[in-house]
């Protein structure tokens, strides 16, 4: 049940992580604060559709 997915940052759209997640324990889009390069800043990433 567990899944890979890409985490996405929300303010700038660039793919900077690759985690996995248990589909059956979180149904829902996963969401945390990482640091992205591209902004330089610590910001909200999304689980990719």
């Amino acid at each position: 049940m567990r899944v890979n997915l890409t985490l996405k940052c929300t303010v700038c759209g660039e793919e900077n992580y690759i985690s996995k997640k248990n589909k059956r324990n979180n149904p829902e889009r996963l969401e945390m604060n990482k640091y992205c390069p591209r902004c330089r800043k610590s910001t909200a990433h999304r689980e990719k559709k």
